[in-house]
C-alpha cells in the first residue's frame, strides 16, 4: 500500500512537472530579452524566483524532496531553464507510455476493421512486450523523479555562503533577543524585590520600632508575633526570588531534583513524569527548568488551574518538555514571560509551541537539542 501510494505521488509530481515545464520554457523565452534592460531585469528575476519556489514545493510534496528555500536572482532563471528541459523530457516519456498503453489495449481487445483477426500468439506477444515496456517506462519514471530531486537540491538549495549568512543573522537575532530577555528578567526580579521583600522588611522594621517604644509587655508581645510572621513571609518571598534567579537544586541534583522541589513548593497538585536516562548539560537543564517554572507560575497565577501536568522526555537526541494545565486558557506567546522563554529556547536552536485556546486547556511544548 505504501509503495503504491508512493508511485501515485511520484506520477502526480511528474505530470505536474511536465505541465510546469511548458510554463517555464515559455517564461525563459520571455525573460531572456528582459535581462538586457536594467529597468525590466527585476521583473525577470522575480518571475523566475516564483516559478522556482513553486517547483521546490512540488518536488518536496510529490517527489519526496527535502529542499530548503533560498534561491533568488540569476540562479533562479538558470534553474528554471534547466528544469524546463528536464520537465519536457519527463512529459515526453509520459506521452510515449500513454501511446503504448492505448495501442496495446486496442491490439489486445481485437482491433478494428481489416486487422481485427489475430493469431493465437499475438496476445501473448503483446502482453510480454507490454510488460517489458511497462518495466522500462517505470525505470525511466523513477530515474526522472530522482533526476528532479537532484536537480532541485543542486539548483534550489541555498549555497554554503547563503547558509552561513543566514546562520549568522539567526545568531545575531537570537543573541539580541536573549539579552532583551535577560533585561526583562532583571526588571521582574527588581520589581519582586521592591514590591514584595522590601515592603515586608519595611513593615517588619516598623513593627519592631513600635514594640520597642511600648511599655505594655502584652501589646509588645503581639507586635513581636506580627514581626515574626512578617519575617517568615519575607524569607519565603526572598527564597522564591532566589529560585527564579537560579535554583541551587540544579547544581546539586540536576533537573529532576529541581522539578521535584518545584512540585513540592506548589500550592496546587502537579503531576511529574520525568524520563531522561542520563544527566543533561547545564544549559539544557537551566532552559528546561525555567520553561517549566514559568509555565507552572502562569497556570496557577493567571489561568486559575486546578492541576498541572509536567512531562520531560529524551528521545533521539532531543529533550521534549510538555506542560499542560486545566485552566481557563488564553495565554499568549507574546506575553512578557512566555516571549522571554521563547527567545531563550530559540537561542539554543530549540522549538517553542504554545496551544492555549480561550476556555483552556493550555499546553506548552518545547524541544531542545541535547545530542
Amino acid at each position: 500500500m505504501v509503495v503504491a501510494w508512493a508511485a501515485v505521488r511520484g506520477m502526480v509530481g511528474l505530470v505536474l512537472g511536465a505541465v510546469m515545464a511548458v510554463a517555464e520554457l515559455a517564461w525563459v523565452v520571455i525573460a531572456m530579452p528582459l535581462l538586457a534592460m536594467p529597468s525590466t531585469r527585476p521583473w525577470s528575476f522575480r518571475g523566475s524566483g516564483r516559478l522556482a519556489e513553486a517547483d521546490r514545493v512540488r518536488v518536496n510534496r510529490w517527489l519526496g524532496g527535502t529542499v530548503a528555500p533560498g534561491l533568488a536572482g540569476g540562479r533562479a532563471l538558470a534553474y528554471v531553464a534547466m528544469r524546463g528541459i528536464v520537465g519536457g523530457l519527463g512529459g515526453g516519456v509520459l506521452v510515449l507510455v500513454g501511446i503504448w498503453v492505448t495501442l496495446s489495449w486496442r491490439a489486445l481487445s481485437g482491433g478494428t476493421g481489416e486487422h481485427a483477426e489475430m493469431s493465437w500468439y499475438d496476445p501473448i506477444t503483446w502482453t510480454a512486450f507490454g510488460l517489458l515496456v511497462i518495466f522500462l517506462a517505470a525505470q525511466a519514471l523513477i530515474g526522472l523523479a530522482a533526476l528532479e530531486r537532484r536537480l532541485a537540491e543542486w539548483g534550489l538549495a541555498p549555497s554554503d555562503k547563503e547558509v552561513l549568512r543566514s546562520r549568522v543573522e539567526q545568531l545575531s537575532r537570537t543573541r539580541a533577543e536573549v539579552l532583551e530577555a535577560v533585561d526583562d528578567e532583571r526588571r521582574r526580579i527588581e520589581r519582586d524585590l521592591h514590591d514584595g521583600v522590601q515592603q515586608r522588611l519595611v513593615a517588619l522594621g516598623m513593627l519592631l520600632g513600635r514594640a520597642h517604644r511600648l511599655d505594655d509587655s502584652g501589646a509588645a508581645a503581639a507586635l513581636f508575633r506580627q514581626a515574626r510572621e512578617e519575617s517568615r513571609r519575607a524569607l519565603e518571598e526572598l527564597r522564591e526570588v532566589a529560585w527564579r534567579i537560579y535554583p541551587a537544586a540544579l547544581d546539586d541534583g540536576g533537573l529532576p531534583a529541581a522539578l521535584e522541589s518545584l512540585v513540592e513548593r506548589s500550592s496546587a497538585p502537579i503531576g511529574l513524569d520525568y524520563d531522561v536516562a542520563m544527566r543533561l548539560g547545564p544549559a539544557q537543564e537551566t532552559v528546561a527548568y525555567f520553561v517549566v517554572c514559568e509555565a507552572v507560575t502562569n497556570a496557577l497565577k493567571h489561568s486559575r488551574a486546578q492541576r498541572v501536568e509536567i512531562e520531560v522526555r529524551q528521545t533521539a537526541g532531543t529533550l521534549r518538555v510538555r506542560v499542560s494545565d486545566d485552566g481557563v486558557g488564553g495565554a499568549r506567546p507574546d506575553g512578557r514571560g512566555l516571549s522571554g522563554l521563547a527567545r531563550r529556547v530559540a537561542a539554543y536552536d530549540g522549538r517553542f509551541d504554545l496551544d492555549s485556546p480561550a476556555g483552556g486547556p493550555t499546553t506548552l511544548r518545547v524541544e531542545l537539542p541535547c545530542g
